[in-house]
């Protein structure tokens, strides 16, 4: 895992839960998410939304356009269209997962809501058509068994990869993705500062005992790319 104070099981102590791994890689499993969901009602990773809703606002207007990467079932998507949002695409790889939240948000009346069975590491989506992607914990998975945290596995880096080049395809010219995560900026950022990418990126803390990183990765237009790209390579001779 990527952090040495990081528990063995990705599963916050707050919650109470009904399937409990005996090692991290059942997380990398559909069968254990399907088993997982058929017993459990409701989860949250990382905390709820009211803990880091303050993070979040700023990047939200009635008019965006949402997908949630890994909605398993969470109430995440229900707080976003409490706050405004009415255009929301859930999406988890779990059948079960996606036919329970189906009908959890049918019961409540938000038919608005889309809830979709895909996988992020293969986005079904056309170009450009989000502007606000939002993860909490899912890509947290991939990396279970990274095994170096500072040079992780090449299988690893394909999947994280492929997800982060699928989110930055479907991200409008200035939309954002914003990663919930474990994961400490000096294993992350270098991930979300390859070359591949025209982001901007930022990161904040929440937590009290245990701090947990959300980062904020505002697409930018070539120009902009180019011009913080030419600003840090003036920064570098500075330097020098």
């Amino acid at each position: 895992m990527e952090s040495s104070n990081q528990s063995a099981n990705l599963d916050d102590d707050d919650n109470a839960i009904t399937t409990i791994p005996s090692t991290v890689n059942a997380y990398l499993s559909p069968s254990y998410w399907d088993e997982r969901f058929s017993k459990e009602e409701q989860y949250e990773w990382f905390k709820d939304y009211s803990h880091f809703r303050h993070l979040i606002q700023p990047h939200l207007t009635p008019h965006s356009s949402v997908l949630e990467l890994g909605c398993g079932n969470s109430q995440m998507c229900e707080e976003l269209h409490r706050d405004g949002a009415i255009n929301i695409t859930c999406i988890d790889l779990s059948t079960v997962a996606v036919e329970r939240m189906r009908k959890r948000l049918l019961s409540q009346g938000l038919k608005d809501i889309k809830v979709l069975q895909a996988d992020m590491i293969e986005l079904p989506f056309k170009d450009e058509c989000f502007d606000l992607v939002i993860e909490k914990g899912t890509m947290d998975v991939l990396f279970v068994d990274s095994g170096d945290p500072w040079n992780p596995r090449p299988e690893t880096m394909s999947k994280v990869m492929a997800t982060l080049k699928g989110v930055h395809r479907v991200l409008k010219a200035d939309g954002t993705f914003i990663s919930i995560t474990f994961g400490q900026p000096h294993f992350r950022r270098p991930i979300f500062n390859a070359p591949e990418f025209s982001w901007s990126v930022e990161y904040a803390t929440f937590g009290e005992t245990f701090h947990y990183f959300v980062y904020v990765l505002k697409k930018v237009s070539l120009y902009e790319s180019c011009f913080y790209f030419l600003m840090m390579i003036r920064k570098f001779l500075v330097f020098i």
